[in-house]
């Protein structure tokens, strides 16, 4: 069965002050709850802020390690999952699910990519 990763993407400028409400954190658990259940759901975790996070790059073959933030980016990783799905269509699904579970205040999006098998 094909493996996705869901990269949940958000603006860490604009996200609600005091992060997510207990409404969400319980709707959030509700959700991987039935995810496990239904064998689809691998693993899952937010990430910390970039402020917290190192950048390492290559460019004309020197790297370069940066403290983060990172004021560049305004759309960031906060948070991911690998699942697996049958098909692209489910996947996309439960990205969708994931989405509608946060309140409107939230400028947030899931980019579903497949996982190259190997």
């Amino acid at each position: 069965m094909p493996r996705f990763l869901m990269m949940v993407r958000i603006d860490e400028n604009n996200a609600p002050a005091g992060g997510p409400s207990d409404a969400l954190m319980r709707r959030m658990g509700e959700l991987i709850e039935e995810m496990s259940k239904a064998d689809v759901l691998v693993d899952t975790a937010g990430l910390l802020p970039t402020a917290q996070g190192v950048r390492v790059r290559q460019s004309g073959g020197r790297i370069t390690v940066t403290d983060g933030p990172f004021t560049e980016a305004k759309e960031v990783v906060g948070g991911y999952a690998i699942i697996q799905a049958a098909d692209r269509d489910e996947a996309v699904a439960w990205a969708r699910r994931f989405v509608e579970v946060h309140e409107a205040e939230w400028e947030i999006a899931s980019e579903v990519r497949e996982i190259v098998q190997g």
